[in-house]
Protein backbone atom coordinates (compact mmCIF):
# COMPACT_ATOMS: atom_id res chain seq x y z
CA UNK A 1 0.00 0.00 0.00
CA UNK A 2 0.99 3.20 -1.06
CA UNK A 3 0.38 6.40 2.21
CA UNK A 4 2.34 9.04 0.45
CA UNK A 5 5.53 10.26 -0.72
CA UNK A 6 8.12 7.75 0.61
CA UNK A 7 5.59 6.01 2.77
CA UNK A 8 4.93 2.41 1.41
CA UNK A 9 3.76 -0.06 3.45
CA UNK A 10 3.34 -4.14 3.55
CA UNK A 11 -0.39 -4.37 5.66
CA UNK A 12 -2.87 -7.11 6.57
CA UNK A 13 -5.81 -6.83 4.66
CA UNK A 14 -9.34 -8.30 4.51
CA UNK A 15 -9.70 -11.32 1.65
CA UNK A 16 -11.66 -9.92 -0.76
CA UNK A 17 -14.96 -12.09 -1.91
CA UNK A 18 -15.55 -11.41 -6.06
CA UNK A 19 -18.30 -9.43 -6.66
CA UNK A 20 -20.73 -9.92 -9.56
CA UNK A 21 -18.87 -10.28 -13.11
CA UNK A 22 -16.08 -10.27 -10.77
CA UNK A 23 -13.41 -13.28 -10.74
CA UNK A 24 -10.89 -14.23 -7.12
CA UNK A 25 -7.77 -14.53 -8.56
CA UNK A 26 -4.59 -15.62 -6.06
CA UNK A 27 -1.55 -13.51 -7.06
CA UNK A 28 1.65 -15.42 -7.55
CA UNK A 29 4.07 -12.97 -9.56
CA UNK A 30 3.66 -8.51 -9.77
CA UNK A 31 6.43 -6.71 -11.95
CA UNK A 32 7.24 -3.29 -10.15
CA UNK A 33 6.58 -1.02 -12.84
CA UNK A 34 8.01 2.83 -13.36
CA UNK A 35 4.67 3.97 -12.54
CA UNK A 36 5.01 2.35 -8.87
CA UNK A 37 8.46 4.08 -8.08
CA UNK A 38 6.96 7.23 -9.38
CA UNK A 39 3.80 6.78 -6.51
CA UNK A 40 6.46 5.68 -4.29
CA UNK A 41 9.11 8.41 -4.63
CA UNK A 42 7.39 11.53 -5.77
CA UNK A 43 3.77 10.99 -4.78
CA UNK A 44 2.30 10.32 -8.19
CA UNK A 45 2.80 9.62 -11.51
CA UNK A 46 2.66 13.19 -13.96
CA UNK A 47 -0.37 14.51 -13.44
CA UNK A 48 -2.08 11.75 -11.74
CA UNK A 49 -1.37 12.55 -7.32
CA UNK A 50 -2.52 10.50 -4.46
CA UNK A 51 -5.47 11.82 -2.57
CA UNK A 52 -5.81 8.08 -0.56
CA UNK A 53 -4.00 5.25 0.81
CA UNK A 54 -3.81 2.89 -2.86
CA UNK A 55 -2.71 -0.38 -3.44
CA UNK A 56 -0.15 -0.44 -6.20
CA UNK A 57 0.50 -2.58 -8.64
CA UNK A 58 -1.48 -3.25 -12.44
CA UNK A 59 1.39 -6.26 -13.65
CA UNK A 60 0.27 -8.97 -11.97
CA UNK A 61 -0.38 -13.01 -13.05
CA UNK A 62 -1.67 -15.80 -10.71
CA UNK A 63 -4.75 -18.84 -10.54
CA UNK A 64 -7.77 -18.22 -10.66
CA UNK A 65 -9.72 -19.48 -6.93
CA UNK A 66 -13.33 -18.47 -7.66
CA UNK A 67 -16.21 -16.65 -9.50
CA UNK A 68 -18.68 -14.15 -8.58
CA UNK A 69 -22.20 -14.27 -9.16
CA UNK A 70 -22.91 -13.97 -13.65
CA UNK A 71 -18.88 -14.55 -13.83
CA UNK A 72 -17.45 -17.13 -15.52
CA UNK A 73 -14.00 -17.84 -17.04
CA UNK A 74 -10.85 -20.40 -16.96
CA UNK A 75 -11.70 -23.08 -14.24
CA UNK A 76 -10.01 -22.82 -10.90
CA UNK A 77 -6.59 -23.26 -10.74
CA UNK A 78 -6.21 -22.16 -14.08
CA UNK A 79 -2.76 -20.27 -14.61
CA UNK A 80 -3.97 -16.69 -16.14
CA UNK A 81 -2.55 -13.03 -16.57
CA UNK A 82 -4.59 -10.15 -15.44
CA UNK A 83 -5.33 -7.54 -18.43
CA UNK A 84 -5.13 -4.30 -15.95
CA UNK A 85 -7.72 -2.27 -17.88
CA UNK A 86 -11.44 -1.75 -17.93
CA UNK A 87 -12.57 0.66 -20.46
CA UNK A 88 -16.22 2.56 -20.34
CA UNK A 89 -16.72 1.05 -23.99
CA UNK A 90 -19.57 3.96 -25.15
CA UNK A 91 -16.93 6.99 -24.73
CA UNK A 92 -15.96 8.28 -28.53
CA UNK A 93 -12.49 7.20 -28.04
CA UNK A 94 -14.02 3.18 -27.07
CA UNK A 95 -16.35 3.90 -30.41
CA UNK A 96 -13.30 5.18 -32.22
CA UNK A 97 -11.78 1.61 -31.51
CA UNK A 98 -9.33 3.37 -29.44
CA UNK A 99 -9.69 2.22 -25.77
CA UNK A 100 -6.14 2.43 -24.42
CA UNK A 101 -6.82 5.99 -24.37
CA UNK A 102 -11.03 5.82 -22.99
CA UNK A 103 -11.15 9.06 -21.08
CA UNK A 104 -13.30 7.10 -18.41
CA UNK A 105 -11.48 4.04 -17.84
CA UNK A 106 -10.43 2.20 -14.76
CA UNK A 107 -7.11 0.99 -14.89
CA UNK A 108 -5.10 -1.40 -11.78
CA UNK A 109 -3.00 0.69 -9.08
CA UNK A 110 -3.94 3.84 -10.69
CA UNK A 111 -4.22 7.84 -8.87
CA UNK A 112 -6.17 8.91 -12.36
CA UNK A 113 -9.60 9.03 -10.82
CA UNK A 114 -10.91 9.46 -7.07
CA UNK A 115 -11.94 7.13 -5.74
CA UNK A 116 -8.69 5.40 -6.81
CA UNK A 117 -8.63 2.68 -8.66
CA UNK A 118 -7.12 -0.38 -6.04
CA UNK A 119 -4.04 -2.33 -7.58
CA UNK A 120 -3.33 -6.06 -7.47
CA UNK A 121 -0.07 -6.35 -4.79
CA UNK A 122 -1.81 -8.58 -2.81
CA UNK A 123 -2.11 -12.33 -2.25
CA UNK A 124 -5.75 -12.36 -3.79
CA UNK A 125 -7.43 -9.49 -6.17
CA UNK A 126 -11.52 -9.19 -7.10
CA UNK A 127 -11.17 -7.97 -10.46
CA UNK A 128 -13.47 -8.26 -13.77
CA UNK A 129 -13.75 -11.79 -15.09
CA UNK A 130 -13.48 -10.58 -18.54
CA UNK A 131 -9.77 -9.33 -17.68
CA UNK A 132 -8.59 -12.52 -17.33
CA UNK A 133 -6.35 -13.97 -19.99
CA UNK A 134 -5.31 -17.82 -19.80
CA UNK A 135 -1.59 -18.64 -20.44
CA UNK A 136 -0.58 -20.01 -23.49
CA UNK A 137 0.46 -23.51 -23.25
CA UNK A 138 4.47 -23.60 -22.25
CA UNK A 139 4.45 -19.93 -20.78
CA UNK A 140 5.29 -20.12 -16.47
CA UNK A 141 4.14 -17.46 -14.21
CA UNK A 142 7.26 -15.82 -13.85
CA UNK A 143 7.67 -14.69 -17.52
CA UNK A 144 4.19 -14.10 -17.82
CA UNK A 145 4.40 -11.20 -15.42
CA UNK A 146 6.08 -9.56 -17.97
CA UNK A 147 2.91 -9.71 -20.43
CA UNK A 148 1.63 -5.72 -19.18
CA UNK A 149 5.12 -3.64 -20.21
CA UNK A 150 5.87 -5.79 -23.19
CA UNK A 151 2.33 -4.75 -24.46
CA UNK A 152 3.24 -1.46 -24.04
CA UNK A 153 5.92 -1.75 -25.85
CA UNK A 154 4.12 -3.56 -28.57
CA UNK A 155 1.81 -0.53 -28.56
CA UNK A 156 4.35 2.02 -28.96
CA UNK A 157 5.90 0.11 -32.07
CA UNK A 158 2.29 -0.49 -33.82
CA UNK A 159 1.84 3.20 -33.69
CA UNK A 160 5.18 3.77 -35.48
CA UNK A 161 3.69 2.25 -38.25
CA UNK A 162 5.37 -0.36 -40.39
CA UNK A 163 8.94 -1.26 -39.17
CA UNK A 164 9.61 -4.29 -41.71
CA UNK A 165 13.39 -3.58 -42.76
CA UNK A 166 13.52 -0.33 -40.46
CA UNK A 167 16.62 1.27 -38.30
CA UNK A 168 15.29 2.15 -35.35
CA UNK A 169 16.27 4.06 -32.79
CA UNK A 170 15.42 3.31 -28.67
CA UNK A 171 16.72 6.05 -26.43
CA UNK A 172 15.88 4.58 -23.08
CA UNK A 173 17.22 1.31 -21.63
CA UNK A 174 15.08 0.47 -18.84
CA UNK A 175 12.28 -2.14 -18.57
CA UNK A 176 10.09 -0.14 -20.75
CA UNK A 177 12.83 0.21 -23.51
CA UNK A 178 14.51 -2.91 -23.79
CA UNK A 179 11.16 -4.50 -24.38
CA UNK A 180 10.98 -2.19 -27.21
CA UNK A 181 13.84 -3.58 -28.44
CA UNK A 182 12.30 -6.94 -28.14
CA UNK A 183 8.92 -5.66 -29.49
CA UNK A 184 10.53 -4.12 -32.75
CA UNK A 185 12.73 -6.83 -32.98
CA UNK A 186 9.35 -9.32 -33.54
CA UNK A 187 8.03 -6.84 -35.43
CA UNK A 188 10.27 -7.29 -38.42
CA UNK A 189 13.15 -3.69 -37.34
CA UNK A 190 15.95 -4.66 -39.51
CA UNK A 191 18.12 -2.91 -36.88
CA UNK A 192 17.68 -1.21 -33.57
CA UNK A 193 20.03 1.03 -31.99
CA UNK A 194 19.90 1.56 -27.99
CA UNK A 195 21.09 4.35 -26.26
CA UNK A 196 21.58 5.36 -22.32
CA UNK A 197 23.67 6.27 -19.52
CA UNK A 198 24.37 3.24 -17.69
CA UNK A 199 26.53 0.16 -19.03
CA UNK A 200 24.19 -2.25 -16.96
CA UNK A 201 21.14 -0.95 -18.66
CA UNK A 202 22.38 -1.52 -22.08
CA UNK A 203 23.61 -5.21 -21.22
CA UNK A 204 19.90 -5.95 -20.46
CA UNK A 205 18.94 -3.93 -24.41
CA UNK A 206 21.47 -5.88 -25.78
CA UNK A 207 19.73 -9.29 -24.23
CA UNK A 208 16.86 -8.13 -25.85
CA UNK A 209 18.10 -8.18 -29.32
CA UNK A 210 19.81 -4.44 -29.66
CA UNK A 211 22.06 -4.85 -32.76
CA UNK A 212 23.89 -1.20 -31.29
CA UNK A 213 24.63 0.10 -27.98
CA UNK A 214 25.39 3.64 -27.91
CA UNK A 215 26.52 5.55 -24.13
CA UNK A 216 24.07 8.72 -24.56
CA UNK A 217 26.64 10.98 -22.85
CA UNK A 218 29.28 10.53 -25.24
CA UNK A 219 29.35 11.97 -27.94
CA UNK A 220 32.00 9.93 -29.51
CA UNK A 221 30.45 6.94 -29.39
CA UNK A 222 31.18 5.03 -32.84
CA UNK A 223 27.66 3.66 -32.57
CA UNK A 224 25.90 6.88 -33.23
CA UNK A 225 23.85 6.24 -36.39
CA UNK A 226 23.84 8.76 -39.08
CA UNK A 227 20.16 8.62 -39.21
CA UNK A 228 17.22 6.21 -38.45
CA UNK A 229 13.69 5.97 -39.48
CA UNK A 230 11.97 5.52 -36.52
CA UNK A 231 12.80 6.87 -33.44
CA UNK A 232 11.11 5.72 -29.84
CA UNK A 233 11.53 7.88 -26.70
CA UNK A 234 11.50 5.75 -23.95
CA UNK A 235 13.57 7.57 -21.22
CA UNK A 236 10.85 9.91 -20.20
CA UNK A 237 13.37 12.97 -20.56
CA UNK A 238 13.83 15.60 -22.58
CA UNK A 239 17.32 14.99 -23.93
CA UNK A 240 16.00 11.62 -25.30
CA UNK A 241 13.33 13.59 -27.02
CA UNK A 242 15.83 16.02 -28.42
CA UNK A 243 17.87 12.96 -29.44
CA UNK A 244 15.56 11.30 -31.38
CA UNK A 245 14.13 14.62 -33.19
CA UNK A 246 17.88 15.40 -34.37
CA UNK A 247 18.61 11.48 -35.45
CA UNK A 248 15.80 10.73 -37.68
CA UNK A 249 15.53 11.07 -41.14
CA UNK A 250 13.29 13.51 -42.93
CA UNK A 251 10.01 12.05 -43.20
CA UNK A 252 10.63 9.92 -40.01
CA UNK A 253 8.30 8.88 -36.92
CA UNK A 254 9.39 9.40 -33.57
CA UNK A 255 7.05 8.13 -30.87
CA UNK A 256 6.92 9.25 -27.54
CA UNK A 257 6.64 6.49 -25.00
CA UNK A 258 8.14 7.63 -22.27
CA UNK A 259 6.26 9.95 -19.40
CA UNK A 260 7.54 13.46 -19.44
CA UNK A 261 7.84 15.60 -16.85
CA UNK A 262 4.28 17.29 -16.02
CA UNK A 263 4.72 20.80 -17.62
CA UNK A 264 6.45 22.26 -20.29
CA UNK A 265 9.08 19.93 -21.82
CA UNK A 266 11.78 22.29 -24.44
CA UNK A 267 12.30 20.20 -27.41
CA UNK A 268 13.31 21.18 -31.03
CA UNK A 269 10.08 21.72 -32.81
CA UNK A 270 12.12 23.36 -35.41
CA UNK A 271 12.87 20.06 -36.67
CA UNK A 272 9.40 18.43 -36.79
CA UNK A 273 8.59 21.23 -39.27
CA UNK A 274 11.88 21.63 -41.80
CA UNK A 275 12.06 17.28 -41.76
CA UNK A 276 8.34 16.68 -41.84
CA UNK A 277 8.72 14.53 -38.82
CA UNK A 278 5.96 13.06 -37.26
CA UNK A 279 5.80 12.99 -33.24
CA UNK A 280 2.94 10.01 -32.32
CA UNK A 281 2.65 9.66 -28.22
CA UNK A 282 2.16 6.13 -27.20
CA UNK A 283 -0.24 5.35 -23.91
CA UNK A 284 -0.70 1.64 -22.52
CA UNK A 285 -2.55 -0.46 -24.84
CA UNK A 286 -5.47 -2.29 -25.93
CA UNK A 287 -5.08 -5.64 -27.80
CA UNK A 288 -1.71 -6.10 -27.82
CA UNK A 289 -1.87 -8.10 -24.33
CA UNK A 290 -3.18 -11.19 -26.44
CA UNK A 291 0.03 -10.76 -28.55
CA UNK A 292 2.51 -10.14 -25.43
CA UNK A 293 1.26 -13.61 -24.03
CA UNK A 294 1.97 -15.18 -27.35
CA UNK A 295 5.26 -13.84 -28.01
CA UNK A 296 6.75 -14.19 -24.15
CA UNK A 297 5.27 -18.39 -24.81
CA UNK A 298 7.72 -18.65 -27.85
CA UNK A 299 10.50 -16.87 -26.52
CA UNK A 300 12.89 -17.99 -23.42
CA UNK A 301 14.92 -15.51 -23.65
CA UNK A 302 12.65 -12.55 -21.91
CA UNK A 303 13.56 -14.55 -18.81
CA UNK A 304 16.84 -12.67 -18.69
CA UNK A 305 15.22 -9.24 -18.55
CA UNK A 306 13.92 -10.82 -14.82
CA UNK A 307 16.90 -9.36 -12.60
CA UNK A 308 15.28 -10.53 -9.08
CA UNK A 309 12.19 -11.62 -7.69
CA UNK A 310 11.95 -10.69 -4.12
CA UNK A 311 8.90 -12.07 -1.64
CA UNK A 312 6.16 -9.44 -0.71
CA UNK A 313 7.12 -8.81 2.76
CA UNK A 314 10.44 -6.95 1.66
CA UNK A 315 8.46 -4.89 -0.60
CA UNK A 316 10.83 -1.50 -0.01
CA UNK A 317 13.98 -3.56 -0.99
CA UNK A 318 12.17 -4.63 -4.08
CA UNK A 319 11.27 -1.16 -4.40
CA UNK A 320 15.15 0.41 -3.99
CA UNK A 321 15.87 -2.49 -6.29
CA UNK A 322 13.96 -1.56 -9.18
CA UNK A 323 14.97 2.08 -8.84
CA UNK A 324 18.76 1.49 -9.38
CA UNK A 325 18.96 0.74 -12.84
CA UNK A 326 22.65 -0.28 -12.18
CA UNK A 327 21.39 -3.63 -10.66
CA UNK A 328 18.15 -4.17 -12.25
CA UNK A 329 15.87 -4.25 -15.14
CA UNK A 330 12.69 -5.89 -13.96
CA UNK A 331 12.00 -6.78 -10.36
CA UNK A 332 8.79 -9.17 -9.22
CA UNK A 333 7.17 -9.30 -6.11
CA UNK A 334 6.37 -12.96 -4.95
CA UNK A 335 3.15 -13.13 -3.22
CA UNK A 336 3.30 -17.27 -2.83
CA UNK A 337 2.14 -18.03 0.79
Amino acid sequence: MIHGQDDLRVEELTAPEPGPSQALVAVRYGGVCGSDLHYWRHGGVGDFRLKEPMLLGHEVVGTVVSYGDGASGPVAGTAVAVHPATPCGVCPECADGRRNVCRDTRYLGSAARFPHVQGGFAAQVAVPAEQLRPLPPGLELRRAALAEPLSVALHAVRRAGDVRGRHVLVTGAGPIGCLVVAAAKAAGAAHVTVTDLLPAALAYASAAGADTLVHADDPSDPGWPAEADVAVEASGVAAGLDTCLRLLRRGGVLVQLGMLPPGPSPFAGNLVVSREIELRGAFRFDGEFDEALALLAAEPAFDELISAVVPVAAAESAFALAADRSRSCKVLLDFAP
